[in-house]
């Protein structure tokens, strides 16, 4: 069963945690999430599951920034949440749906436990024109039954910026080279 907006609010700050929180946001079984003002966009032309992948970073302007189709944007929340005894998962708006903006490609599903900003796998259809702080999407709750073993993991738990793809550490256990990711910011090489 899913949350209604009421349940989200009697558990906030017990079970639910949403920084910051506004109660304008709050919908009849959910809450709107907004978009940070920075993206991140692969440099690698072939993408590789077992190697990290350099990123570079862009800032949302306030007058707004054209997403290009066929490309993927890494985003996040800016709103930190965390989430005990409940299943998080987010969607996109139906609004910016209509606009042809995906806003998680497929990672929707969080696990109980979760603490941390949601990264969010952005991919356009058509050119669209996005803005820093837009509600871009919204989190809701499902109630779990059975035995409940929260989320732990080092790869995305309690992370504090976009997380580009951890797979490699996965695909590579107990590799002790270092991790030669590189986040560029936007312009610098």
């Amino acid at each position: 069963m899913i949350l209604s907006g009421d349940e989200i609010l009697k558990n906030l700050g017990s079970n639910i945690v949403i920084e910051p929180f506004d109660e304008s946001r709050l919908n009849p079984n959910s809450y709107n999430l907004t978009l940070h003002d920075e993206l991140l966009t692969y440099e690698e032309v072939v993408l590789d599951m077992a190697e990290p992948n350099r990123t570079q970073r862009l800032k949302i302007p306030p007058q707004g920034l054209v997403l290009t189709p066929n490309q993927l944007y890494l985003g996040r929340t800016a709103e930190r949440t965390e989430t005990h005894n409940f299943v998080p998962m987010i969607e996109g708006r139906s609004s910016i749906g209509r606009l042809g903006l995906f806003v998680h490609v497929t990672a929707g599903f969080g696990d109980v436990g979760f603490c941390g900003y949601w990264t969010l796998e952005m991919f356009a259809v058509q050119p669209i024109r996005i803005y820093p702080n837009v509600p871009i999407c919204q989190i809701f709750y499902h109630q779990i039954v059975g035995a409940i073993t929260e989320y732990h993991s080092d790869k995305y738990q309690h992370n504090r910026d976009i997380q580009p793809s951890l797979l490699h550490r996965e695909l590579n256990p107990g590799s002790e080279r270092p991790d030669p990711q590189r986040v560029f910011a936007f312009g610098e090489r």
